[in-house]
């Protein structure tokens, strides 16, 4: 090959290099095409599934990727999945919800998070997971309602009173989050942030009585969350 057929042959390499044509692209084997982070996470759990098909967390994952692009028919599979694993999976239920009612299922979505606020109406710790579910969904309504039907059930819960109080100040309305934030207060004086908030909305906090014995595991589970 002469110096000037040469020269042309690696001016042409390295053109196919700088415009990422897809035969060579960084740390990929040649053909292959670099994949986004949420193609790779998709991939990984793709790979987990096929591992394990009855793998519930692996189904939920996929499913809030699915959820992020907008793909509700993928998403509410993958949910559906997840649920007949675990039936007790609070995310993969809110999230449910959250597809049917994006996706224009209203009565569809409806009726699911009335069935799963059912299952849960007997326990105070399962409405608290799936009101903070519903939360991290944004679907306040919902997360309201079962942190009401927990408090009924745990009415000493500090934990409790102050995820309603906090709810309620997200919504503007501070009178009512001042009455559940110093209820919250009451039972558990051990609560700077609450005390700063009820400052701010013009509560002079005092020395409460001691906090009522029994709201541990609820507690625990407000904590979770808030990792």
């Amino acid at each position: 090959m002469t110096g000037s057929l040469r020269l042309i042959f690696l001016s042409f390499l390295v053109s196919l290099l700088l415009s990422g044509c897809g035969l060579f692209s960084k740390s990929k084997g040649v053909g292959e095409v670099e994949l986004t982070p949420a193609e790779e996470e998709k991939t990984k759990l793709l790979k987990k599934i096929d591992r394990k098909f009855e793998n519930p967390e692996a189904h939920f994952e996929l499913g809030q990727l699915y959820q992020a692009d907008g793909l509700w028919v993928q998403a509410e599979n993958e949910y559906n999945i997840t649920l007949s694993f675990d039936p007790a999976h609070r995310r993969a239920q809110a999230a449910l919800v959250k597809v049917l009612l994006d996706s224009g299922e209203t009565a569809k979505g409806e009726l699911s998070a009335e069935i799963f606020m059912n299952q849960v109406s007997g326990s105070a710790s399962g409405s608290l997971r799936l009101a903070i579910a519903f939360q991290k969904e944004q679907l306040d309504d919902y997360a309201l309602a079962c942190y009401q039907q927990a408090l009924r059930l745990a009415p000493n819960s500090a934990k409790i009173n102050r995820q309603i109080g906090y709810y309620f100040l997200s919504r503007g309305d501070e009178n009512r989050a001042r009455d559940y934030l110093s209820r919250s207060f009451d039972l558990n004086p051990n609560q700077p942030e609450v005390a700063g908030e009820l400052g701010r909305l013009g509560v002079a906090v005092r020395i409460p009585r001691k906090a009522e014995k029994g709201t541990k595991k609820l507690d625990e589970i407000v904590e979770e969350s808030e990792e």
